[in-house]
């Protein structure tokens, strides 16, 4: 059985992906989404920026997946001295490479480890080859030398070295950032590659996989996701209860708390002391359990005091962004003006169909708002408030235009999230909203395919792209007001769902 470098960086992000990769049906996997494909791409471009600095490489010829052909090639351009090889392969037996400390693996199966590091740089050194040896650096999309990357790193350095019978001290992270180079130290990673191999390879010894854990944040993109989420709808998995994190979730298992139902009925003093919980998450996690157990909002222990609450207003502004992060642009600014006295309603739309619009459009925010000095501004997570420091800064507007405008935002999430738990598996503004009845006009639609959406639009200059991102961005401020009516009202009416 084959293991690489992409079963060790999935296992690190999920326990149970690259178990299901190794051992599950193709057929069940889902097609890419759009995002995903975005990604792909994105490291495509990256990987290929990197190779034009380099100007000169080799890449070793061989049939397609034929590793021991690859590693016969690569070896001849290590044995040549060759100064970059890209995407070279190595091959070792997982007996080789086991932590002599470690329990031996299973002789059911046998593991062949494949590494292909992006690229092999030789270096001076004695090696088997001669006064030269070559370390391993990978090509990461990432800003931050992330755990997972600098263990698959260490893979690819610990392969090598017993391929060239030389060990680097260093593996190379070459990250997407100004200070891009990144010097992985082995001695450091090495053991804790060694140990993430190992529990892998007991993984794959097991008959069932991993148990189900559903972290959208990470699942999002998995093809497996929709499989694993049934699977932990139907058993009513914890993972599923906003709050539950993995160190949570082991400390409830070992607390015999299996259920929703169970966490409910459960005393704060059990969980407080553990390790991820605190006297104000102990409650405030039960109180969750409530609210989806009885399937409707609960006020929270300790909400935001009365007077802190969000208020009506005569006017109010909704404000939602679309940006693109590979960019770093924030090309849409979307308000939502609301005049109660008047009864009127109007959403402007402030769009950058070109990057270097965003000065513009930042301007045309900013007098927008300034029409209404005493309006509260309502957006929905912090993302907003820090893109207005951001733009502030980049664009040198005076303190004294900004900051009355930062002074009036109020932020709906963090009110929410302070105050009220909803039945609901997650606090993202779909998913409250649509708890209220609200629905998107584009269904499909998403934060993560706008940023694929203006791509295509900047490359083909269709404009029902814009037309879906803008319908799209109007429906999140109108959702932010929906949450924020509701939670007005809510706060109102508090007496009547108090728990005393």
């Amino acid at each position: 059985m084959l293991i690489n470098a992409e079963h060790l960086l999935q296992y690190q992000r999920c326990k149970r992906r690259p178990v299901l990769d190794t051992h599950g049906e193709r057929p069940q996997r889902e097609a890419p989404n759009e995002l995903l494909l975005k990604l792909q791409q994105d490291k495509i471009v990256h990987r290929k920026s990197i190779l034009a600095e380099l100007g000169y490489y080799h890449k070793p010829d061989y049939p397609r997946d034929d590793w021991e052909a690859g590693q016969a090639a690569t070896l001849e351009l290590m044995q040549r001295g060759v100064e970059y090889i890209y995407r070279g392969v190595l091959l070792a037996n997982y007996h080789d490479l086991a932590d002599s400390e470690s329990q031996d693996v299973s002789p059911s199966l046998g593991y062949t480890i494949v590494s292909r590091p992006d690229l092999l740089v030789k270096q001076p050194g004695l090696s088997c080859f001669g006064d030269w040896m070559y370390v391993p650096a990978n090509i990461e999309l990432g800003k931050r030398p992330k755990q997972e990357y600098q263990v698959v790193a260490a893979f690819h350095a610990h392969v090598l070295a017993k391929v060239q019978d030389f060990t680097p001290e260093v593996a190379w992270l070459i990250l997407r950032t100004k200070d891009r180079d990144y010097a992985v130290d082995l001695s450091k990673w090495i053991p804790k590659m060694q140990s993430i191999l190992w529990e892998f390879i007991q993984a794959l010894e097991l008959p069932e996989p991993p148990e189900v854990f559903i972290s959208r944040q990470k699942c999002n993109l998995c093809h497996w996701y929709n499989q694993c989420y049934a699977i932990a709808q139907s058993q009513q998995h914890l993972s599923l209860l906003p709050g539950v994190t993995p160190v949570r979730y082991t400390q409830l298992q070992a607390l015999s708390i299996h259920t929703v139902e169970s966490l409910a009925h459960s005393s704060p003093l059990i969980l407080e002391d553990l390790p991820g919980f605190n006297r104000l998450v102990a409650p405030k996690l039960i109180v969750q359990a409530q609210s989806v157990l009885q399937k409707r909002p609960f006020l929270l222990p300790n909400p935001l005091p009365t007077e802190d609450i969000i208020f009506t207003a005569p006017v109010e502004l909704y404000f939602d962004i679309e940006a693109q992060p590979d960019l770093d642009l924030d090309y849409l600014l979307g308000v939502l003006v609301v005049d109660k006295l008047a009864k009127t309603e109007k959403f402007y739309s402030f769009l950058a169909e070109k990057p270097e619009d965003e000065e513009l459009i930042w301007q045309q925010f900013l007098d927008l708002v300034w029409q209404y000095p005493e309006a509260p501004i309502y957006h929905f997570c912090v993302y907003e408030l820090d893109t207005v420091k951001r733009l502030a800064k980049l664009y040198r507007t005076p303190n004294s235009s900004v900051r009355p405008v930062l002074n009036r935002f109020v932020d709906v999430y963090e009110q929410l999230t302070k105050s009220v738990a909803l039945p609901i598996e997650s606090y993202a503004l779909k998913a409250i909203a649509r708890w209220l009845g609200f629905e998107w006009r584009e269904k499909e639609a998403s934060g993560a395919k706008c940023i694929y959406w203006y791509d295509q639009w900047l490359e083909t200059g269709d404009r029902t792209l814009l037309d879906v991102i803008q319908s799209y961005n109007e429906d999140d401020c109108r959702a932010t007001r929906s949450v924020k009516d509701w939670l007005v009202q809510f706060v109102e009416n508090e007496s009547s769902w108090r728990i005393y």
